[in-house]
């Protein structure tokens, strides 16, 4: 399991931006695409909206790749 670290003064990152950051996609518009296919989870939860809120300890899987989102 990977670990994203939030930037110092951050409280949350949204779900596209980390998939982003993460190097799972390549960029917003896949991004977009994957997450409203269903083809993400958060906590163990399919989650459709790209938007979603992430805090430490949530835990994004996609495909074979899964983070933890730290402080």
């Amino acid at each position: 399991m990977e670990l994203f670290h939030l930037r110092a003064g951050e409280e949350f990152i949204r779900l596209g931006q980390v998939l982003k950051a993460a190097g799972f996609v390549e960029n917003g518009g896949q991004a977009k695409e994957v997450i409203q296919e269903g083809l993400v989870s958060v906590n163990g939860e399919v989650e459709t909206r790209r938007g979603r809120k992430l805090y430490p300890n949530d835990v994004v899987s996609f495909e074979e790749d899964e983070l933890t989102v730290q402080k």
